[in-house]
């Protein structure tokens, strides 16, 4: 089949509809609604694509997906590759946005920029904050940023795991300087969101809207930036995009679910550049925090909970504040449906399934390095001890990478713990370990087989 026509595709464009729901619209459309099949046998699928930076794209950060896709939908291993074409049919997309007049299309992008402070969470404010002992400090920074943006801490880096509350914190910020002025320009978007538009605006020859967007705010607020990782094109423009508005005195405030010294991949002069200001990191609140929480959130939601119900939910839900959140909504919407009293055995039966998700055995250092040791058969002592071999060295560091993923141990004491080692050498265990199981199936395998035998419940 010549290359240069795209092909109509039973099988991809049934995976493509399932991604349709799936992906967030911005993703789909600009990485998967375009994309055309060129080439089809049983067993192998090309894809034609615009430009070998796409076909890089699509190759590193979404091939996996696309092949589990095309898996269920035919039940059998399809390869695919990409093919960088003229394509003379492209797809309804590209169609579509190229009819448009091109100061049409403009308008849109504008229109979407303008709109962007509209997609905070209404809730995301500092008078729905619950200030705990986990999460003081990180508060306080906001609260003097949001007060004088540019001026206080810039930039201000907070990290902490998942559902701990970065994202509220920064939406907090957005919605208090708007609502000290209006004619702010306030951006906050997603590292994700951040690389999508850069790809599409390049894609298109556009970059100069791009940079517009990111390079004339008063106050930007990037999320999860540990998905900067390996991405070196993106990290390239966000160095300057960073600098431009840090020599302007501009806000910036950035989250990860790690310091930015951990995040692997990153260049240098940006970890330097993310230390700049102030690191603050977020703890998992305590279980006063935690009934404080519930609290908060149950009046928000006109829910009444017994005190026992909501200390008995505090016990039982500790690892975020996403899961009691999630936990109030499930047992309000039950409520709603039945009109069942709430008691502490209708929470159990609703609650069920996230108790026994939580109910986890304590990770120790220790237990995670009788563990390592019995599946690479080396005595405790070696793991430990000052031997560098690679059959003593690469077990031990995969030891502290799961000590530092597993456990809330700091890096100082996770390198006592082996030996003496200093943070640095924990940190360079992580990131190696880290670089390895990216590009290495079997490891993967290993280190997810080495999480599930360490946490299973005795």
């Amino acid at each position: 089949m010549n290359a240069d026509f795209a092909t109509n595709s039973q099988l991809w464009n049934s995976v493509r509809d399932d991604f349709r729901s799936t992906f967030p619209n911005d993703i789909f459309r600009s990485w998967f609604e375009p994309l055309c099949v060129v080439d089809e046998t049983e067993d192998a699928i090309v894809f034609g694509v615009i430009n070998d930076f796409t076909a890089i794209w699509l190759h590193e950060n979404y091939l996996d997906v696309i092949l589990k896709g095309l898996r269920m939908k035919s039940g059998r291993d399809v390869k695919i590759s990409f093919k960088v074409v003229e394509q003379k049919q492209s797809a309804e997309a590209h169609a579509q946005r190229d009819r448009q007049p091109k100061s049409a299309r403009q308008t849109q992008r504008e229109l979407e920029a303008d709109a962007l402070p509209i997609l905070l969470n209404k809730q995301n404010t500092f008078e729905n904050f619950v200030v705990g002992a986990g999460n003081q400090m990180a508060h306080a920074a906001c609260v003097a940023v949001a007060n004088m943006p540019g001026r206080s801490y810039n930039p201000l880096f907070l990290y902490g795991n998942t559902g701990l509350g970065k994202t509220h914190l920064m939406q907090a910020v957005a919605h208090s300087v708007l609502n000290k002025s209006k004619k702010s320009n306030v951006v906050y978007t997603s590292t994700e969101k951040f690389t999508n538009e850069f790809i599409g605006e390049l894609q298109q020859n556009n970059l100069s809207a791009f940079r517009k967007k990111y390079r004339h705010v008063d106050v930007l607020l990037i999320d999860d930036v540990h998905f900067l990782s390996g991405k070196e094109r993106i990290q390239e423009e966000f160095f300057h995009t960073f600098n431009e508005l840090f020599e302007s005195q501009k806000q910036i405030i950035l989250s990860s679910d790690r310091p930015a010294s951990e995040i692997s991949r990153l260049e240098s002069r940006l970890v330097s550049r993310f230390q700049w200001g102030l690191v603050a990191d977020i703890q998992a609140p305590d279980l006063e925090t935690r009934i404080a929480i519930l609290d908060k959130k149950a009046t928000a939601i006109n829910l009444s909970l017994p005190r026992d119900v909501i200390e008995r939910l505090a016990n039982k839900v500790s690892s975020n504040v996403r899961k009691l959140e999630g936990a109030l909504n499930r047992i309000a919407s039950y409520v709603s449906i039945t009109k069942a009293p709430v008691n502490s055995e209708l929470v159990e039966h609703i609650l069920h399934d996230l108790f026994s998700e939580e109910q986890t055995v304590e990770v120790t250092i220790e237990s995670i390095q009788r563990h390592v040791c019995s599946h690479f058969r080396l005595p405790l002592e070696d793991i430990i001890g000052k031997k560098r071999p690679a059959n003593i060295a690469f077990p031990r560091q995969i030891a502290m990478y799961l000590c530092r993923l597993m456990t809330s141990r700091s890096l100082a004491e996770i390198g006592a713990c082996f030996g003496g080692r200093d943070h640095g050498t924990v940190i360079h265990a992580c990131k190696t370990v880290e670089n390895v199981v990216e590009h290495d199936l079997a490891l993967k395998r290993t280190t997810e087989n080495l999480k599930r035998i360490i946490q299973q419940i005795p």
